[in-house]
């Protein structure tokens, strides 16, 4: 009995915490299949293969893993998991309105 006395302010901490860590992810969340189609009918984001064009011509000859369209702030962004002939995954964030890499790792 003394152990539950102390695990129920625990996950009551944790329940309490759940919604502000939904509050930051929610800012950074990613848009689905429709909602990209949207965005880039409505020119708010480029389309796929335009941002991929663009890193080609600027030097970054991977093959492309994973591509997610979200949210960066007020802004859409490109976050791409690329795979390299070096075989080391990296992770490109990539302005999705003019194709300008943001940050990568």
């Amino acid at each position: 009995m003394p152990v539950l006395h102390r695990l129920i302010p625990v996950l009551a901490a944790g329940l309490l915490a759940a919604p502000a860590v939904a509050a930051e992810l929610a800012p950074h969340a990613c848009l689905t299949k429709a909602e990209q189609r949207v965005a880039v009918a409505e020119h708010h984001a480029i389309p796929l293969a335009e941002a991929v064009k663009i890193l080609r011509t600027h030097g970054h000859r991977a093959e492309l893993v994973r591509a997610r369209l979200c949210r960066h702030g007020e802004k859409l962004a490109y976050v791409l998991t690329l795979l390299p002939r070096s075989g080391k995954v990296t992770r490109l964030t990539v302005d999705a309105a003019n194709g300008e890499v943001i940050n990568g790792r």
